[in-house]
């Protein structure tokens, strides 16, 4: 199965536009703190990969640094959450992965891999979530601020290191 999105939310977090530059500006800051911390980086006392996707629409690479959790189907692929803070709009890269699933890569640390990604759905996707939320329970307020259903993605490598 491939990434499939929900339609988007009627109401969530909406960032004020006075801070839409410095929030611009503090993503781009955290590509390259990751570049130079790498796996010592955490959110919500979670480790953090670097998700590379191809633009949807632009065709450019981008990146989002995001935290990971390793999957309960076994070692060497990750689940990463669609909660773009809550807010009722799924967050870029996951419309970036429904048009290009096959050009996408994760770095952790310095080491880069070919990934394909897949969302969780129906029961898989409830006990993963649960589980999400009780290693890092701020995910758990996203729920509540958006009535869109938060996309789950598994990331799995695919071949050799890229």
């Amino acid at each position: 199965m491939a990434v499939k999105l929900g339609p988007g939310g009627t109401r969530g977090f909406v960032m004020p536009r006075a801070a839409r530059p410095l929030a611009k500006a503090g993503m781009g800051l955290s590509h390259l703190v990751y570049r130079i911390l790498g796996d010592r980086m955490k959110v919500q006392g979670q480790p953090l990969l670097q998700l590379t996707t191809v633009g949807a629409r632009s065709g450019e690479k981008r990146h989002a640094v995001l935290a990971r959790f390793e999957d309960s189907n076994g070692p060497g692929s990750w689940l990463i959450v669609g909660s773009n803070a809550g807010a009722a709009r799924h967050p870029s890269w996951c419309h970036n992965l429904v048009k290009n699933p096959g050009q996408a890569w994760v770095t952790i640390g310095q080491q880069e891999v070919k990934v394909y990604p897949e969302s969780l759905e129906g029961d898989e996707r409830e006990a993963a979530w649960r589980r999400i939320v009780s290693l890092a329970p701020g995910y758990g307020k996203y729920e509540q601020t958006t009535d869109r259903l938060i996309p789950l993605i598994r990331l799995t490598p695919v071949g050799d290191p890229a």
